[in-house]
């Protein structure tokens, strides 16, 4: 069996990922202090934000594969800050939209929201998401309740896949299949695991 990582080595492993994970931020604000963000700035931080929140849900959900497959249950240490990366930058997108493309203009949100399905089902999936993130943390487990977390905590697969669908048609428009469809096939993978996983325990009782 391989020697568990010390306590050090851990936490430098932390700092190391938290580090990297703001690098997407950091190159967006140098950008925008370099005259670096292309001729539609709103377009390109929304979109660079959100690919970012799409990629960290993938590396949040893909912790427990790895855990389970490598023999690594350290690896958990690093799920909680994975999917508030997700959340943070999943909040810059939200927040880009709002303000820069929408200006806080509540009836053509509300329009938008309606008349745009992409729009919709984005929006849904940061909502969904908002609990998870305000709940990712002991103090929330301890007044929930393991197993009432953890029924709050599956919703991040449905949050997962509507997001991929949001991804999905608002790539459609312009005909470019690939990014979306590489993201739907690790999400539809990681949750095969998951139920495969599932099942043989049930077997296995």
């Amino acid at each position: 069996m391989e020697k568990a990582p010390s306590a050090a080595t851990v936490t430098r492993i932390k700092t190391g990922v938290f580090l990297c994970a703001l690098i997407p931020f950091a190159r967006l604000v140098w950008l925008a202090f370099h005259n670096g963000l292309g001729a539609n700035p709103i377009e390109f931080i929304t979109r660079s934000t959100g690919w970012w929140a799409l990629v960290f849900l993938c590396f949040t959900l893909s912790i427990t594969p790895l855990r389970k497959l490598a023999g690594l249950p350290w690896l958990l240490k690093l799920r909680r800050m994975l999917g508030l990366f997700s959340f943070f930058y999943a909040a810059l997108h939200f927040t880009t939209y709002l303000w820069f493309d929408q200006m806080f203009e509540v009836s053509s949100i509300s329009k938008d929201i309606l008349k745009r399905p992409f729009i919709t089902v984005g929006f849904l999936a940061f909502l969904l998401l908002v609990p998870l993130a305000l709940t990712s943390f002991n103090k929330a487990i301890r007044y929930l309740g393991g197993k009432r977390w953890q029924m709050l905590h599956k919703l991040v697969y449905v949050i997962a896949l509507l997001s991929v669908l949001h991804f999905f048609w608002m790539k459609a428009a312009k005909n470019l299949w690939a990014e979306p469809l590489i993201f739907g096939l690790v999400i539809l993978t990681l949750l095969g695991f998951r139920i495969r996983v599932k099942q043989q325990n049930k077997s296995s009782i």
